[in-house]
Formats: structure tokens, sequence, C-alpha cells
């Protein structure tokens, strides 16, 4: 199953944001900054990359659902492992 591109740009971009998020705890820590400020913006890095990749997966259980022709395409196995995977 492919995801669909345009509903994966809202993802694209929060996972940038979250890039750029993490390009300033590295430089934070370069720059000795406390470590409050330092917890504080690796704990919204790590927000960002969960909703990521719950969105990623809900993306792909819809379009699952959308296109199942009555044959269970979804895998809810797999699924279970997905979501296991970000907890």
């Amino acid at each position: 199953m492919q995801l669909d591109r345009d509903e994966m740009g809202k993802v694209v971009n929060r996972l940038k944001r979250a890039q750029g998020q993490l390009a300033g705890v590295v430089r934070m820590l370069d720059e000795g900054r406390d470590c409050e400020d330092v917890v504080t913006q690796l704990s919204a890095v790590s927000r960002a990359l969960d909703r990521a990749g719950f969105a990623i997966i809900a993306t792909g259980m819809k379009q699952c659902l959308v296109e199942s022709d009555g044959e269970q395409t979804l895998d809810v196995q797999k699924l279970e492992k997905l979501f296991l995977s970000l907890a």
C-alpha cells in the first residue's frame, strides 16, 4: 500500500519542524544551555515525531478501509505492531 502524497503533506511539514527542533536541541547542547531548557525542547521533538507516526498509521488505515472491496486487506496484527512501536 502506498501512502497518499497529498495526505502526507502535513506529516512532512511536521517532520521538517521536528528536524529543525532537533537541530535546536543539538545547538543548545553545544552552547551548554540549561538542562531544563534542553529537556523541554527534546520533549517537543519527541511529541512531534510521535504525532507524525500516528498520522502516517491513521492515513494507512483509512486507505485500507476505503480501498477494501469486501476483502480483508487490513492486517490488524501488523497495525497493532506499528502502533506499539510508537508507544
